[in-house]
């Protein structure tokens, strides 16, 4: 029994202890074939349904045990990691794509992501149920409205006059009636408001809904909704909007396709966000949450800083900006080929679609400019693990969140 226990707890050292989430084990009994821990209880921050830490809780201590698990979290490099990862960049940088072909992924970039969902469909990417552990913010329990004086929806005034109207309001008049008294008045509502006159406000909505909802949140670069469906089955508040939009207009058609696609919880709308001309349909500083996860780095570098920008004026004060993307040095980077490199950590994959590798000083430097403020800008380096090739793979993702002033 004491070797069964002792065994047991080498296990859950390799897979949950970390000095930040411990697992504090009672008694350990069997039931016939069965081991069970008595008066075990979680503490020190871990969730008390055993789910998954943010950023992760697996730590590899004894590299002869690197391939006892397919995944490590927190991975720290030494200097000869970064030595080698340096030499590959620097020897898959050496030649640049030719200028003309650079224009024709900037100016076609809509034509290769297009190209993209018309071979993969919904099959490429798998539905992001991590983004509860990442960022509960997206919960059911996370996603609460900001309530600035006076909500910018009310004022009916929407960028661009060129999108098809959909999912209007709730047509329940008892549903609209708290959402616009929310949302105009901060949660005082107003004596001489009706039903007939909430009523009647509801219908007059905005281009693309959302107008009477308490809880706006933006997708940019939604693809096939493998964001925007999680975040709508996680919540079931009534009051919740949730707007996406992609380069791609045959992702967006995929989007509004899927059997969960509701217009009255949710718009899909194609929108190139580097471009001030391509319109949205929701005023400035009308949005509680912007997510922005593996997006970013598909924008050419120079267009970036403008981008936040403009993203950041559709932000509430006190609205919140969620980030996730690729990280330097990633795997993703040093399998590049000599002849894909556009410039510096920026590279053209074969199927012409573009991918940017960021630093934590570069993405502080484009969110803090662009008026935010920081709460979390962190590296997650994973390793990843071939166990029947015996292969080890480096992931580095940066993880950010950055909020509008009040």
């Amino acid at each position: 029994m004491a070797a069964i226990r002792s065994a047991t707890m080498r296990i859950l050292h390799r897979t949950v202890l970390s000095p930040t989430y411990v697992r504090c084990i009672g008694a350990l009994t069997r039931e016939g074939n069965r081991l069970k821990f008595a008066g075990g209880r979680w503490c020190s921050g871990q969730s008390t349904n055993g789910s998954r830490p943010a950023g992760g809780a697996r730590f590899l201590t004894d590299p002869k045990e690197v391939f006892d698990y397919n995944n490590w979290d927190n991975v720290v490099w030494d200097e000869e990691q970064e030595r080698i990862a340096e030499e590959k960049v620097a020897v898959n940088s050496k030649t640049l794509v030719a200028d003309d072909m650079q224009a024709k992924y900037e100016i076609e970039a809509d034509y290769f992501w297009d190209e993209f969902y018309k071979q993969h469909q919904n099959r490429f990417f798998k539905d992001r149920h991590w983004l509860f552990t990442e960022f509960p913010e997206l919960s059911g329990n996370g996603l609460t409205p900001v309530t600035p004086k006076e909500d910018a929806m009310s004022h009916g005034h929407v960028e661009g006059s060129t999108l098809e109207t959909e999912g209007v309001c709730r047509t329940s008049a008892v549903e609209c009636s708290s959402a616009v008294t929310s949302g105009v008045d901060s949660g005082v509502v107003r004596s001489d408001v009706t039903r007939d006159s909430v009523e009647t406000k509801c219908q007059q909505s905005v281009e693309g809904g959302g107008e009477c909802s308490t809880t706006r949140v933006l997708e940019v670069g939604c693809g096939v909704g493998n964001t925007v469906f999680p975040v709508l089955q996680a919540n079931s508040d009534p009051g919740l909007f949730v707007y996406c939009c992609d380069l791609s207009a045959t992702a967006i058609n995929i989007v509004k396709e899927h059997a969960d696609y509701d217009t009255s919880r949710c718009h899909a709308f194609v929108c190139d966000v580097t471009d001030d001309n391509s319109p949205v349909p929701f005023p400035p500083e009308s949005l509680d949450v912007i997510i922005l996860i593996f997006v970013l780095s598909a924008i050419h570098p120079d267009k970036m800083s403008h981008t936040v920008k403009r993203l950041a004026s559709f932000l509430k004060p006190g609205g919140i900006l969620l980030f996730r993307d690729y990280g330097r040095y990633d795997l993703a980077q040093l399998r590049f080929k000599e002849g894909r490199c556009l410039s510096e950590n920026f590279y053209v994959r074969g199927d012409g679609t573009r991918v940017y590798f960021f630093t934590q000083d570069e993405l502080r430097e484009l969110f803090t400019e662009a008026g935010l403020k920081e709460e979390q800008n962190l590296i997650d380096r994973r390793l990843q693990v071939n166990r029947g090739r015996q292969l080890k793979m480096y992931r580095v993702w940066l993880q950010c969140k950055y909020r509008k002033p009040s």
